[in-house]
């Protein structure tokens, strides 16, 4: 494990927002893919328990299911394993967001990037090599079947592009 895969995890356990989460996931992306787009929104809304988040084509939303996500604060043991599901999640959209639409190249490359700046025994690398039920058994139990009309567009997101003039 070198120095730089120590940064990836202390700034994960670190990690207090999204934005925080998805700049780990940005440098990430550039780091091992070479790769990066910026200007993306993030809109949390309830979905099926049988969709994570999705992101469509062409824009600049990832939607992240936010009744999975509250499910996953309560049953997290601790704000890394939180933090490591969300990385997860916004990996996936965001490498989505960047033009990839095969779904099993994007699960193997999340898997890849977790894995290559985590390390293999990571909650994160865990969680990206099948899904996160995986790591969190009891997502599986649940039963929502319908999409929520309430949405909520997260503030403050992706915002190391933005400059602002004093």
């Amino acid at each position: 494990m070198n120095c730089k895969n120590e940064r990836y995890k202390e700034r994960l356990r670190d990690a207090v927002d999204f934005n925080d989460v998805f700049a780990i996931v940005k440098d990430a992306v550039e780091y091992r893919f070479g790769m990066r787009r910026a200007g993306l929104n993030l809109i949390l809304q309830d979905m099926p328990s049988f969709v994570g988040a999705y992101h469509v084509l062409g824009s600049n939303s990832i939607v992240v299911n936010r009744y999975l996500l509250n499910t996953v604060k309560s049953i997290a043991r601790s704000k890394e394993e939180y933090n490591s599901y969300v990385l997860v999640v916004l990996a996936h959209e965001y490498l989505h967001s960047l033009g990839m639409v095969d779904e099993y190249r994007v699960r193997t490359m999340t898997y890849e990037l977790c894995r290559d700046l985590l390390g293999d025994e990571h909650t994160a690398t865990i969680m990206a090599k099948s899904d996160p039920t995986s790591y969190f058994p009891e997502l599986k139990m649940l039963m929502r079947l319908t999409f929520g009309r309430e949405y909520e567009l997260v503030k403050e997101f992706d915002t190391s592009n933005i400059s602002y003039i004093a």
